[in-house]
């Protein structure tokens, strides 16, 4: 991995030199845009409008409009006279308990690293953080913009989570979150041991990006001029009424679907003599030929 910003993270009288690292990447598959008639790539050009004629990048500015509604254009020695603070320095300024940040905030990730010969004061401080089960927040400056950021640990490592800037996160202002919708009680049992029935413990390596495994055998078999994915059926628009027509009913099926086949291994494992007591318990799950196998035992043991 490469570093893209090298500073001190500081709190109090105490920096602790560090380097970040983007935590995350894309896997998404490369692509270039091309004309469909025969593959020809297209390209994009800067151009002055209602002309032929290419600016070259380094005569470019940024056009800003004013709250009276004018333009005002600020071109790079502009934009460099900002009072943003450049010194190069995550900024500890509070510590908060871990949930009163809501993960809405969340933008970026980055690992930091420590910088220095000892790493002793980065020990102290993530082992401080997870005692203390606390985040700090922080700001600092990157690619000339002020960020917000929480740091916290995740595994061994710092990590610094910049953060969304209050007005950037919008309210959820919706009609229908005004209206009181009632809920019967046994709705709300059932949907709450449907929620039991899938409870789990977080394991991100069970989950698969499906478009990208699917994408990449649509470009495969395209290759290949075969047809990778049979035709669906186009889907029918129901009405709200067929959606909620009986929950419950819908609720129940739900459980009794994730319960019903867990249940019975569940007990069979915590039983004494688990292997007779499967095996007795997999005859009546089988068809007749088992049942039949089962009534010949009977007459066996009279004889002996």
């Amino acid at each position: 991995m490469r570093s893209i910003w090298k500073g001190d993270l500081s709190f109090g009288l105490v920096n602790v030199p560090v380097k970040a690292y983007s935590a995350t990447e894309s896997h998404d598959r490369k692509s270039h845009q091309v004309d469909k008639s025969d593959g020809t790539r297209i390209r994009y050009r800067r151009v002055r409008e209602g002309t032929d004629t290419e600016v070259e990048f380094s005569d470019i500015a940024n056009a800003y409009e004013t709250e009276s509604g004018d333009t005002v254009v600020l071109t790079k020695d502009d934009l460099s006279e900002l009072p943003v603070e450049r010194s190069p320095e995550i900024a500890i300024t509070d510590f908060v308990p871990v949930d009163q940040v809501d993960p809405i905030y969340f933008d970026k990730p980055y690992y930091l690293e420590p910088a220095s010969k000892s790493p002793k004061a980065y020990a102290l401080l993530r082992q401080a953080l997870e005692e203390t089960d606390r985040l700090a927040i922080a700001t600092f400056t990157l690619r000339n913009k002020t960020r917000l950021a929480a740091l916290r640990v995740i595994g061994n490592v710092m990590t610094l989570q910049t953060l969304l800037w209050p007005d950037e996160v919008r309210a959820a202002d919706f009609p229908a979150l005004e209206t009181d919708t009632p809920i019967k009680p046994q709705e709300l049992k059932m949907a709450a041991s449907l929620i039991e029935s899938m409870a789990d413990d977080f394991d991100p390596s069970k989950y698969e990006d499906t478009y990208q495994t699917e994408l990449a055998k649509l470009i495969e078999a395209k290759a290949d001029g075969t047809q990778a994915f049979e035709p669906t059926p186009a889907a029918t628009d129901e009405g709200d009424d067929d959606e909620v027509a009986d929950l419950l009913a819908a609720l129940r099926a739900s459980v009794k679907d994730r319960s019903t086949p867990a249940a019975p291994a569940k007990k069979t494992a915590a039983k004494k003599s688990p292997a007779k007591k499967a095996a007795a318990k997999k005859t009546p799950a089988k068809k007749t030929p088992a049942k039949k196998t089962a009534a010949k035992k009977s007459p066996a043991k009279k004889a002996g």
